[in-house]
C-alpha cells in the first residue's frame, strides 16, 4: 500500500500534521502500534493545558503579558548553552511568536475553547499566569483533529507496529514492521506485543510523531543528567510503558540526529493511582502555594522551592537527599482549594464541559476525585493531631525517619510568621502576593492559616513520589520538521514532530519548561510539519 506520506504515532503532533495534510487534499497512512480505542495518544489523558501569551482571557483577568515578557521568561528559563541548541533556541522563539499571535485564533476556529480562570504554574519562572485550560482538557483539545482525520483521505493503521524506516538511494521511501495481535484492551492498559504479520508501506514521506521516553524507567535512568543527581530506584510513571522511545531509536538508525537526550522533565509530586490504568500509574497533583514541603527526613525545602514553583530545581534539591520520598504537609481547608490533580479523567467537571459541576470548584469542599485520593490512595494520611499524623507517615515508609518533635518544630515554626501581617517567612509573603492575582484568590490559593488551627482540619500529609512524564530532548529539526543527520543535513523525506522531536528543533524547552507548552509544542510542531511538507 501507499499513500503521500505515513505518520507513525496518533497522538496529539501526529493527527495535527494529518489535519495539515488531508486539508490540502494528501493522502495519509497513520500508524500506530496500539488499538484504536487509544487514538490521541497521551493528550488524551492531558489536563488540557495551554500556554498563551498577551490572551483575552489574561486581560480579563488583570494580568498585563507582552511576547517580550514571555520571551524573557523563557530564555531565562530555557538555559541554552549548546552548539546544537541553535534549531531548539529558533524553535522556542518561534513557538513564542504563535503563542502570542494566531494560537489562540487558529484554535477557536477549530472549535476550541477555553476555560475564563488562567491558572499561575511554575511560579518561580513565569512572570504571570499563562496556563489557559481548555475547555473539555485533553479530549476535546483533540475533538477537531480526530474529526478532520476521520473525514480526510487517511487510512488507520492500528496495531502497525514500526521497526524500520527504509531507504531506498538515501532518501525515504517507507516503513517496514509488525501486525501485532487484535486487542480489545481499554485505553492506556498494556496491550499485547504478539505479532502476527509482516508489513511494509510506501510513502516519500515519513513523519515520526511517537512520542517520548517517560514510560521506559531503564531508559530515563540511562539518560538521568548528573546535574539531577542520582536517578531514583522507585518512580511512578505518568505515561503508560508504550511511550518507550522505540521510534527515537529507530529513526537514529535511518540516519536522523538525536541531541540533548539528557534534557528531561520529571514531576516531584506524583502519587500513586489508586484506581491504576497502567503499570505504576502515577497522577500529578497540581498543588497551590501553601502546604509545607517537607523532605523524607522532615526539613522543610527552601522557600523558592515551594510548591508549584520550580519543578527542576525541586526534583535536584530532593535527588540530594538520598531519599526517593518526599511530604506535602496541609489542611483540610488548603486541600480544599488548592489541590488540582493532572489529568482528563481526574477532572470530569471539565472534561464533561459542565458549567454546574465547575462552579462547584468554588464552594466548600474538595472536588470529588481530590477526596477520593484522600480517603483511598495509598500515600494520603489524614489525623486529628500532628503526632498521629508524623506517626501515619512514618508507618508508610520502611524505617521510620520522622521525628514527631522535629516536625512540630518545623510546622510551629511557619505558623507563628502569621501573628503579623508582614512576615520573613518568605513561602508566607509569596503566598500573600499570589492572592493578589483574581484567580488564585477565587480558585487557587487558600487564605494564609495556621497549619495547626483546629478549625481548618483534619489535618493531611501526602507521600510524593518522582513522576515520569516528558522528553526535552529528541529528534533534531529545523523549523519545517526535517529531521537534521549527524552533520546538520536533512535526512530526504524523513520528518519529526511533537515530544520525539523534543517539541521542536531536538528541544524547544532547553533545560525547562514553563508549562503549557508541551500540548502547544504538540501543536505547533505538527502544524509546522504538516505544513511544510504540504509546500515543499
Amino acid at each position: 500500500m501507499t499513500a503521500d506520506v505515513i505518520v507513525v504515532g496518533a497522538g496529539l503532533a501526529g493527527l495535527v500534521a494529518t489535519a495539515e495534510l488531508v486539508d490540502a487534499g494528501h493522502s495519509v497512512l497513520l500508524l500506530d502500534q496500539e488499538p484504536e480505542q487509544s487514538l490521541g495518544g497521551q493528550a488524551f489523558w492531558s489536563f488540557g493545558g495551554l500556554f498563551l501569551v498577551d490572551s483575552p482571557e489574561q486581560r480579563r483577568m488583570g494580568i498585563r503579558d507582552s511576547r517580550e515578557l514571555a520571551w524573557q521568561d523563557w530564555l531565562g528559563n530555557a538555559g541554552f548553552d549548546r552548539p546544537e541548541d541553535e534549531w531548539p533556541r529558533r524553535w522556542a522563539e518561534a513557538y513564542v511568536d504563535f503563542a502570542a499571535g494566531e494560537k489562540r485564533a487558529w484554535l477557536g476556529e477549530l472549535g476550541v475553547k477555553l476555560f475564563p480562570i488562567v491558572g499561575w504554574a511554575e511560579r518561580a519562572n513565569n512572570s504571570v499566569p499563562r496556563f489557559h485550560i481548555t475547555w473539555g482538557t485533553g479530549p476535546g483539545l483533540l475533538e477537531p483533529f480526530v474529526a478532520k482525520a476521520r473525514a480526510g483521505k487517511v487510512t488507520f493503521k492500528f496495531r502497525h507496529r514500526v521497526d524500520e524506516i527504509v531507504r531506498t538511494n538515501g532518501a525515504v521511501s517507507g516503513v517496514r514492521g509488525k501486525v501485532l495481535a487484535p486487542s480489545d484492551t481499554e485505553r492506556g492498559t498494556a496491550s499485547s506485543g504478539t505479532a502476527v504479520a509482516d508489513f511494509e508501506l510506501s510513502a516519500p514521506v515519513v513523519v515520526v510523531t511517537s512520542g517520548g521516553i517517560g514510560g521506559n524507567h531503564d531508559l530515563v535512568r540511562r539518560n538521568w543528567p548528573q546535574r539531577l543527581g542520582t536517578p531514583p530506584a522507585r518512580m511512578v510513571s505518568g505515561v503508560p510503558a508504550h511511550v518507550d522511545g522505540r521510534m527515537i531509536e529507530i529513526a537514529a538508525d535511518a540516519g536522523g540526529a538525536v541531541i540533548n537526550p539528557d534534557r528531561m522533565w520529571h514531576y516531584v509530586e506524583g502519587v500513586q493511582n489508586w484506581a491504576p490504568i497502567w503499570d505504576a500509574h502515577g497522577i500529578r497533583i497540581l498543588p497551590g502555594p501553601s502546604s509545607i514541603w517537607l523532605d523524607a527526613r522532615g526539613q522543610r525545602l527552601p522557600a523558592e522551592l515551594s510548591p508549584g514553583f520550580d519543578t527542576l530545581g525541586t526534583l535536584a534539591h530532593l535527588r540530594s537527599t538520598g531519599y526517593d520520598h518526599s511530604w506535602f504537609v496541609l489542611t483540610q481547608k488548603i486541600i480544599e482549594k488548592e489541590f488540582a490533580l493532572s489529568g482528563s479523567e481526574q477532572n470530569p467537571d471539565l472534561t464533561g464541559r459542565s458549567v454546574r459541576q465547575v462552579l462547584g470548584r468554588i464552594r466548600a469542599g474538595a472536588p470529588a476525585p481530590v477526596e477520593a485520593f484522600k480517603s483511598r490512595g495509598a500515600d494520603f494520611v489524614v489525623a486529628a493531631d500532628l503526632d498521629e499524623l508524623v506517626q501515619g507517615m512514618n508507618a508508610l515508609t520502611e524505617t521510620p525517619l520522622l521525628d514527631p518533635a522535629e516536625v512540630r518544630r518545623v510546622v510551629q515554626a511557619r505558623d507563628r510568621q502569621l501573628d503579623n501581617p508582614f512576615t520573613k517567612d518568605l513561602q508566607i509573603a509569596a503566598i500573600r502576593n499570589f492572592r493578589n492575582y483574581r484567580g488564585d484568590r477565587l480558585i487557587r490559593t487558600a487564605p494564609p492559616h495556621r497549619i495547626l488551627d483546629p478549625k481548618a482540619g483534619p489535618l493531611i500529609a501526602v507521600r510524593l513520589h518522582v513522576l515520569t512524564r516528558k522528553t526535552l530532548g529528541g529528534l533534531h529539526t529545523d523549523l519545517d520538521g526535517r529531521v537534521l543527520d549527524v552533520a546538520g543535513q536533512p535526512v530526504p523525506g524523513l520528518y519529526a514532530a511533537g515530544e520525539a522531536s523534543g517539541f521542536g528543533g531536538g528541544g524547544m524547552h532547553g533545560y525547562r519548561a514553563l508549562e503549557g507548552t508541551f500540548l502547544g509544542g504538540c501543536l505547533f510542531s505538527g502544524r509546522q510539519a504538516g505544513r511544510a511538507i504540504v509546500k515543499n
